[in-house]
């Protein structure tokens, strides 16, 4: 399954994994009607259960979770998004020790340090970086171009180790690669984490990572997916799947959102534009997904849950068989509509970003959506026919991701109405 590589954004405050979570309630009311202040974890928990049932009425979507007690007895729901999101609370919180040490929004970059005979091999390293990102994704290279030198430089390291990644499994070598060459791969991550990279593109990721508060986990939760790629061709529900598309995708935004940064009049909190970030990251990879059915059949993978497939008289059998019948366009409809809802909770956050990053990440919302737009136009036959953007149209989406790219912070203009 190839792997989503454009950056992500994703919802406001009140989306948690993908799904909503709204700011955590502060106080409850005990018996006797008085006030009584939560612990973090509680409040962590009513928020995230107050919108799972949130999600569920709204959407119809239900969230597939195993239920099991907590230390106070109460019965847990560990759901793969809740699983991710307390990822994204530790890479929220990462980012904010770095805000109080710097009391800056917009993250600032730690200047180079020259030590004699590096800094020509690093800007040798950043732009074979250039050359790769601006071969490879040539609409979101574009959007770099409005970012500081030295945010675009990290951002196409981010890329180039990600592409890397994602090659072990799907490039020219997958078939010889093993679970044994993965953990070198995750070795060789935590080295140039250390300062100690490998090679020449390792060295642009291991400088980029010592300028910005990018935290280690999301690249090896990465790596966790190619792993899912080598064992795993199946998914029993849209909660296995969620957790694989985080591993694939919803880690890029979060790798990316110290480096994007968030504008200095937004007034939304950082883990909302991390949560931002996962949403479009998820509803990137669902429309991968939708995109190619018949070419991941042809490899004898299914990346669609398999309860919903059965709900809708359909199995393994008939994709293999690339029938598009009634029952096909009924399911993919219902398909269509989730990952249409992860899009339109990301567009809730892109304008948080800051002001200089926006472009390049409304050009891959707008773009990737438009592929479910496709696949409507095609009759919902995925077996076949590639859905795909004509260049006429990404010619047009290019200025109206640049408009919505000067609109400021939501957050802010909502608090100025007021």
């Amino acid at each position: 399954m190839p792997l989503t590589l454009l950056w992500v954004v994703s919802p406001s405050t009140e989306v948690c994994s993908g799904f909503g979570v709204t700011e955590s309630l502060v106080s409850r009311s005990t018996s006797n009607g008085r006030s009584k202040r939560m612990s973090k974890k509680q409040e962590s928990w009513n928020a995230w259960t107050f919108n799972v049932a949130k999600h569920q009425k709204r959407t119809g979507f239900p969230v597939l979770s195993s239920m099991v007690a907590n230390p106070t007895g109460e019965m847990a729901v560990l759901s793969s998004e809740q699983r991710v999101y307390d990822v994204v609370l530790k890479q929220a919180a990462l980012v904010n020790r770095e805000l109080r040490s710097r009391d800056d929004l917009d993250l600032d970059v730690k200047p180079d340090i020259a030590v004699p005979g590096t800094l020509s091999l690093l800007t040798e390293a950043y732009d074979r970086c250039s050359e790769v990102c601006a071969e490879y994704a040539k609409t979101f290279y574009l959007g770099t171009q409005l970012m500081t030198p030295a945010k675009r430089k990290a951002i196409w390291a981010i890329y180039v180790w990600c592409r890397r990644t994602d090659e072990l499994v799907d490039g020219p070598n997958a078939s010889h690669i093993t679970p044994t060459a993965l953990d070198r791969w995750e070795a060789r991550l935590e080295d140039l984490f250390r300062g100690r990279p490998f090679d020449m593109l390792d060295a642009a990721l291991s400088d980029t990572v010592t300028k910005f508060p990018i935290d280690i986990q999301p690249f090896k939760d990465m790596i966790e997916g190619m792993r899912t790629d080598l064992r795993k061709s199946r998914y029993k529900n849209f909660d296995e799947l969620y957790l694989y598309c985080y591993y694939v995708a919803g880690t890029v935004g979060l790798m990316s959102v110290p480096v994007m940064g968030i504008a200095p009049e937004s007034k939304a909190s950082t883990e909302s534009v991390y949560n931002a970030a996962l949403a479009l990251g998820i509803a990137n990879q669902l429309t991968n997904i939708l995109r190619d059915v018949g070419e991941d059949a042809r490899r004898g993978r299914v990346y669609l849950p398999q309860d919903e497939l059965a709900q809708a008289g359909l199995s393994d059998e008939d994709i293999f068989a690339g029938r598009v019948t009634e029952k096909w366009r009924t399911f993919m409809k219902k398909q269509i509509k989730r990952a249409r809802m992860f899009f339109d909770q990301a567009e809730n956050g892109v304008s948080e970003l800051s002001a200089a990053s926006r472009w390049p990440v409304w050009a891959s919302l707008l773009l990737y959506r438009q592929i479910l737009d496709e696949i409507e136009a095609n009759d919902y036959n995925n077996f076949t026919k590639r859905a795909y953007v004509s260049k006429g149209k990404k010619l047009l989406a290019l200025p109206i991701a640049y408009a919505r790219s000067i609109v400021p912070p939501r957050s802010t203009t909502n608090l100025v109405k007021v």
